[in-house]
């Protein structure tokens, strides 16, 4: 077999729903987020020891933990930011978590989705976290600048005029943050997905919509294939089994940002590699750190794929009018694996360690997996 394979090499059963999974920078060790049968958040600390985990801490708060991420801090530090179920953002040091470093009630529901910049990045900017919630606001936070936020992206109060006739439409539930667009001090945009299919660039420099666009199904990912450049792709995933990757060099006056679509993506893996079966939630995505044009996507049917992205000959070319236009690339399918009887709804590659990577599931478990030859793609 040439291509890579995507293997489970340990496998930890847990007593709690899984919401997220993430590497400790510089270590052989992730944290698991997840909510207990009595709602109460429950962060664990696990570390390979050759071929057997070992749980080396865990933590209990009172309210479900829902997504973290060790962006916006120090690799000296590594303090984990994490949004919950009530709203607040917290950020534990994981040597001392039941004191938080920094909390406040940041929105009125769920943080559904955070991302972070800067903790490691050098001439990138402020350390800064992004929250998405089901109130509709996407938040940035400096923790260094206080309580408050110091970017508050709230769509407008619901409101009815008259008899009712005229109301607005509903707050959107936020799904999905990324931070793109980082190569400098000054330039940071921020991506949110929402539920409806509403896709929106937001540039922190100029505090107004860059581009948005409307997707047909909610939107569960997002991510740049690199936070620190000068925005390259944008990998999209929803509901439906959809798959779309944007090329962000090039935006037409009129046409917005080209893309790529694969509608198949959250379709099941058979054991001979059909695919086949309805289409389902595409959860996650997430670029491999040595290659950005190699990324995975966890999907409902249990399975996982690793995809690569092809350039077009020319990336840029002109319309009628003289405006450039960009051009998408292809996508292929490298590989897939079906790991679980439920969705694969986090997935984090290990930083350093090519291949290496922990993924949760809804059936109540963490995979630690190794993917082969990697670096022949």
């Amino acid at each position: 077999m040439d291509k890579p394979q995507m293997i489970e090499h340990l496998h930890e059963a847990v007593n709690y729903t899984v919401y997220d999974t993430k590497w400790i920078p510089l270590s052989a060790k992730f944290v698991v987020l997840g909510s207990k049968a009595n709602s109460h958040g429950i962060l664990d600390i696990y570390e390979l020891n050759e071929d057997k985990l070992v749980k080396v801490k865990s933590v209990e708060k009172k309210a479900a933990f829902k997504c973290g991420t060790f962006g916006a801090s120090s690799l000296r530090n590594r303090h984990l930011a994490i949004g919950d179920f009530e709203g607040r953002l917290q950020v534990l040091d994981l040597e001392r978590p039941d004191m938080a470093v920094y909390n406040v009630k940041a929105h009125s529901g769920i943080i559904n989705c955070i991302d972070a910049i800067g903790g490691t990045q050098l001439e990138c900017g402020a350390p800064e976290i992004v929250t998405g919630s089901r109130d509709g606001a996407v938040k940035v936070w400096d923790i260094r600048q206080g309580q408050a936020p110091v970017v508050d992206i709230s769509p407008p109060p619901n409101t009815q005029m008259g008899d009712g006739i005229n109301k607005s439409s509903p707050r959107r539930d936020c799904w999905a943050v990324a931070f793109g667009n980082t190569y400098n001090e000054q330039e940071r945009i921020v991506a949110a997905g929402y539920d409806n299919g509403d896709l929106k660039l937001f540039d922190l420099r100029a505090l107004a919509v860059r581009w948005e666009a409307t997707i047909k199904n909610g939107i569960c990912g997002l991510e740049f294939d690199r936070r620190d450049i000068p925005m390259n792709k944008l990998a999209v995933t929803t509901l439906e089994g959809g798959l779309l990757v944007y090329d962000m060099r090039t935006q037409h006056p009129s046409k917005g940002f080209s893309w790529v679509e694969e509608r198949n993506a959250g379709r099941s893996v058979g054991t001979n590699g059909v695919i086949s079966g309805p289409k389902a939630t595409v959860w996650t995505v997430r670029h491999l750190p040595q290659n950005r044009d190699v990324f995975l996507t966890g999907g409902g049917t249990g399975s996982i794929r690793l995809w690569k992205y092809e350039y077009p000959d020319r990336r840029v070319i002109e319309d009628a009018d003289g405006s450039k236009e960009g051009v998408a690339g292809k996508l292929h399918m490298v590989s897939a694996v079906t790991l679980s009887s439920q969705p694969v709804h986090s997935f984090d590659w290990h930083p350093d360690k090519l291949g290496l990577a922990v993924a949760g599931a809804f059936d109540q478990s963490v995979r630690v997996l190794i993917t082969t030859k990697l670096n022949t793609l």
